[in-house]
């Protein structure tokens, strides 16, 4: 008996931007057919994510392999203990590149705790003072931190004036309130599809949709109806239709509110 063939991916008349991903997992080949399927569907700019000392350099040379890629710089939680003042000075040299709009992936992971805490507090704050320095938006990882990045970015919040994103949102209601109130965006992407993601959900709700973004974090997080497959902006129509069904909105309506919050937040309204 054959499979169940899988719904073919949707294309909408408004553009998709995509907020987080990591191309630089790819292999060079699906790099090309990465981004000509994202094209096919709409996807007209991809934000492809810094995480690491090893992937800055990655990062930046990825933004000169297409018109269609930008990039952001920072180190994740988990590499914490790799931030060094060269570190810091590299992320800063390359931030000044027009194709960089964002200090991250930066934050708190205390679900892995592959990092010492208090080092992931200190780097975390490090790195939201380059970003008021360089009045850069950040884009926040928080997992199973919420109160320590609630009070960090209650210390911090108001020296950035273009705030961020607290990407792939699976937080508290009460951290989402918190981050909302305080003008950060939040990003959700296929987790909002799963079965099992009621909370998810319950935030998106909450969230006006003027602060609303669309992700992948692809090569993770796979959305129905394409779960156990490796992840790619492309599958970015079906995150949208998700998000649209739980705020009770026309497609369109979603897609070109989020069109419109992602340029503000990241390419000055452009």
């Amino acid at each position: 008996m054959s499979k169940k063939k899988r719904r073919e991916i949707p294309c909408f008349e408004t553009p998709i931007i995509e907020t987080h991903c990591h191309l630089d997992y790819l292999a060079p080949e699906e790099l090309e057919s990465t981004l000509e399927q994202s094209r096919a569907v709409g996807i007209e700019r991809i934000v492809t994510i810094a995480v690491s000392a090893q992937n800055l350099d990655t990062v930046m040379a990825l933004t000169r392999h297409s018109p269609h890629i930008w990039g952001t710089q920072g180190i994740h939680p988990h590499e914490a203990e790799s931030f060094t003042p060269a570190v810091a000075a590299t992320i800063k040299a390359h931030a000044a590149d027009e194709r960089i709009l964002a200090i991250g992936e930066i934050g708190l992971d205390y679900y892995y705790d592959h990092a010492d805490r208090a080092i992931q507090r200190n780097v975390f704050e490090q790195q939201l003072q380059i970003a008021a320095e360089l009045d850069m938006p950040v884009v926040i990882h928080t997992r199973e931190a919420d109160d320590d990045t609630r009070d960090i970015l209650k210390n911090y919040s108001g020296l950035l004036s273009r705030k961020g994103v607290i990407h792939s949102f699976t937080s508290s209601l009460e951290l989402a309130e918190f981050c909302l109130s305080e003008g950060f965006a939040l990003g959700f992407n296929g987790i909002a599809t799963f079965n099992r993601a009621d909370n998810v959900r319950a935030v998106i709700a909450a969230t006006p949709v003027e602060q609303l973004l669309l992700e992948t974090d692809a090569p993770y997080l796979t959305p129905v109806p394409y779960r156990g497959r490796p992840n790619a902006p492309y599958y970015l129509p079906f995150i949208a239709e998700q998000v649209a069904a739980v705020k009770d909105m026309a497609i369109e309506e979603l897609l070109q509110q989020a069109y419109s919050n992602s340029l503000q937040l990241f390419f000055d309204g452009h």
